[in-house]
């Protein structure tokens, strides 16, 4: 038979959680913004000393962040930001685009004028970013239209397994950011938004397939750019 904690057991458990669902934003934070590249071996005692926390609560976020997607751990050698290679990050994307062709169509039969509101104000917000070329803000913006999308569909099932293949691609979409290219998103958001305020599901649908595709097409291009520089330069 399990033993009920004492308060004092009840109390420390309710804080290293908490504390360690902060230090888990903190550090998915730093991924997600590039401070922590893909590949990078993350540290126990350095990222407690750098956040100021004791070691506990930084390996419980590496446990939640590992479920998330963003760090795995390898035996023997210890954990690692996730470092997905190209041909698994163009899958991922091809399931994403099925994923939000059914967000897309479901949100054109659903969305309520205050809802609409809300996706307009972040799609204002990324296009004021592409006019300050801050990439930062608009990565942070982009990230947050996607996933109120995603939380309007009302499913939680559908919400778990989307957010964890965004943070498997986190590192590609940071690559595909240019100033060129956040204005072409941007105008994709908008079409996606129109569609849905008209209340045509097909073409929200679709908006929202096709604009997933041509990140997994700026992705591949990305991709081979890079290693025919890499040739040229050897």
């Amino acid at each position: 038979m399990v033993q009920p904690l004492s308060s004092n057991e009840a109390i420390a458990h309710l804080q290293l959680h908490s504390l360690a669902n902060l230090v888990q934003a903190e550090i998915e934070r730093m991924i997600l913004q590039g401070e922590l590249q893909s590949g990078a071996k993350l540290t126990e005692a350095t990222l407690a000393e750098q956040l100021g926390v004791s070691r506990g609560p930084v390996r419980e976020a590496f446990r939640m962040l590992e479920e998330s997607g963003l760090v795995r751990t390898i035996k023997n050698r210890g954990v690692f930001v996730r470092d997905v290679a190209v041909e698994e990050a163009l899958e991922i994307f091809e399931v994403r685009a099925v994923m939000d062709l059914y967000v897309g169509r479901k949100l054109a039969e659903t969305i309520t004028p205050q809802q609409l509101k809300e996706l307009r104000q972040l799609v204002d917000a990324m296009d004021q970013a592409v006019t300050g070329g801050n990439a930062g803000d608009y990565h942070r913006f982009n990230l947050k239209f996607h996933d109120r999308l995603l939380e309007l569909a009302d499913n939680a099932k559908l919400t778990a397994t989307y957010r964890k293949l965004v943070n498997e691609l986190s590192l590609f979409r940071r690559q595909n950011l240019t100033a060129e290219s956040m204005a072409v998103f941007t105008r994709e958001h908008k079409q996606i938004v129109k569609a849905i305020a008209a209340g045509d599901p097909e073409a929200a649908g679709q908006a929202m397939f096709q604009h997933v595709m041509n990140s997994r097409e700026r992705t591949l291009q990305h991709y081979r750019n890079r290693n025919a520089q890499g040739a040229t330069a050897s």
